[in-house]
């Protein structure tokens, strides 16, 4: 299974920037993952949010396959604790889904379309964070569930 994380918008943060980078780059020892950022829409301040969320969902939908199980990171979604989050990553590896793919709307959210087209939405938190965190802490989250599920001692620090 390969996952991917895609987000609106690139990260500005150097700092944040690199601890993304050493998270995937600890990741690989797990798993196949890769980072697709979609650049921000050029002249959103013109679109209404009606309009931004509907640009950003065509962007998004034009990177997903008929083959991937689409999962939003969306603030209505199902949360988890760490332990729960790597069992959910174990049973989409054990069901032979080949692409699980999350994805980090725009700061309005997510299109119809978008919504329609995933297979679930998870939260990180009831807290707000901005995207560019939220991507640090999703990978973090990925690669301490591994450790989980290799019974590794990261997830006790």
């Amino acid at each position: 299974m390969t996952i991917r994380l895609i987000a609106i918008g690139k990260t500005d943060n150097k700092l944040l920037k690199q601890l993304i980078e050493d998270y995937i780059k600890r990741l690989d020892f797990y798993i196949k993952f890769s980072l697709d950022i979609i650049p921000d829409i050029k002249n959103s301040k013109n679109l209404s949010e009606s309009q931004q969320k509907q640009k950003e969902g065509e962007l998004i939908l034009n990177k997903i396959n008929t083959t991937d199980a689409l999962i939003l990171l969306d603030e209505n979604g199902k949360q988890y604790d760490s332990i729960a989050f790597s069992s959910y990553l174990q049973k989409h590896m054990n069901s032979g889904i080949k692409h699980l793919v999350f994805v980090i709307g725009g700061p309005y959210g997510f299109s119809e379309d978008v919504y329609k087209k995933a297979n679930g939405k998870i939260s990180l938190s009831k807290m707000t964070f901005s995207h560019q965190m939220i991507r640090l802490f999703f990978i973090e989250q990925l690669y301490r569930g591994f450790t989980i599920l290799r019974n590794e001692p990261y997830h006790h620090r």
